[in-house]
């Protein structure tokens, strides 16, 4: 590899959920970059990323870095015995909700590497739920012999404990997107001047019969009919949020009788001009994770509805609940809740400060670790 400008120099692979158009995942990849970046420059070190994708021309495009097919083995192999170490993270890779593939896939990738006598780093993982048991030691085996393991919350950290992963530090830090800045060209998107407060959306398709929706749909048309105010839906996985959003705006309009109004945002898939959005946003009403992680990044009032753990142990993080669940969404606490905000934002944002800074903070350790290590462990 060599020295370039005094500089040395290392190839990293990341493994994660990259190049499916998921702008939460998308913002763990450019956070993850910006965090290397800025670390290695502070360290003298420059860091090569290789990132695994299901669109490696996206992913080149988008954020100009060599990009292998995740799915592919020579690749796969390629990528692995030209690299230095192994990132795999962040976000909600070893987890069986979303399939019985997907641990073993991550586990595997880890695996390998480490048979290539690759130093393996978890960054920033959220793991779980795992519903069969037969995961377990895959989890616990590739764990146990990574460098370095950082998960996103206490829960993600017991689950390795109860795997078997007991003696290996695990350091529990923030999601990498905490740390996420806004993008330099801040005219790249732009929303229409408003003169009124302006509630972002974000919803998902969840339950097969979409009473979650229906809930949403009925919470926001009250808001709508009892203080004017425009409702901009952000899509953050497209095109299943844009139809979700669909749904609850063709749900709204017919019923709706005041001053108040609503879009479906087209924002660009790069994450950076996903978080300009949410930061033009007075209050942001969320059921996926990046979200809420988007608001809070931005001082952004939030209120955050439950699918799923991972949502409330981030709430929880910064002195938060959810307002509600899948399950059950009130309208009128729903209303309450949301006017509250825009009449307290001052308070909000005053209220919060301490804990997003913090995790802002902690946002960087895992990259910091990580340079540390290939600096004292491999040598040039």
């Amino acid at each position: 590899m060599g020295m370039a400008s005094n500089s040395t120099t290392f190839r990293i692979v990341i493994s994660g959920y990259y190049g499916f158009r998921n702008s939460g995942d998308e913002a763990v990849l450019r956070s993850i970059l910006l965090a290397l970046k800025e670390q290695g420059k502070r360290a003298n070190v420059t860091i090569v990323p290789i990132v695994l994708s299901n669109d490696s021309a996206l992913t080149t495009a988008m954020y100009g870095v060599e990009s292998m097919p995740r799915m592919h083995p020579a690749s796969l192999w390629k990528a692995l015995k030209s690299a230095d170490a192994l990132i795999s993270g962040g976000g909600s890779l070893l987890q069986d909700a979303t399939g019985k593939k997907t641990i073993p896939y991550y586990t595997g990738v880890i695996k390998l590497a480490q048979w290539l006598g690759k130093p393996t780093f978890i960054y920033a993982q959220g793991l779980g739920p795992v519903n069969s048991r037969a995961m377990f030691p895959l989890i616990s085996s590739a764990m146990k012999k990574s460098s370095y393991i950082s998960v996103r919350d206490e829960q993600s950290a017991r689950l390795l404990r109860n795997v078997g992963v007991v003696k290996q530090p695990i350091d529990v830090v923030p999601d990498p997107v905490m740390g996420m800045p806004l993008p330099d060209r801040q005219t790249a998107w732009k929303a229409m001047e408003q003169d009124k407060p302006v509630i972002g959306v974000s919803v998902r398709f969840w339950r097969s019969d979409r009473q979650e929706l229906d809930s949403i749909a009925a919470a926001l048309l009250k808001l709508m009919n009892e203080r004017d105010v425009h409702i901009r839906f952000l899509p953050f996985h497209t095109p299943d949020d844009v139809e979700a959003s669909r749904y609850v705006h063709n749900l709204i309009v017919p019923h709706l009788n005041k001053a108040s109004t609503l879009e479906i945002a087209d924002v660009e898939d790069d994450p950076q001009q996903m978080l300009l959005a949410v930061s033009q946003c007075d209050v942001l009403f969320g059921m996926r994770l990046h979200a809420l992680i988007y608001a809070a990044n931005q001082r952004i009032p939030l209120i955050g509805l439950s699918y799923d753990p991972k949502i409330d142990q981030f709430l929880e993080r910064i002195g938060s609940e959810a307002i509600g669940s899948t399950e059950q969404l009130n309208a009128d606490q729903f209303t309450t809740k949301v006017m509250q905000l825009l009449d307290g934002k001052d308070k909000w944002k005053t209220d919060k400060e301490p804990y997003i800074s913090q995790l802002i903070e902690q946002s960087q350790k895992p990259a910091q670790q990580l340079i540390q290590f290939l600096r004292q462990n491999i040598s040039r």
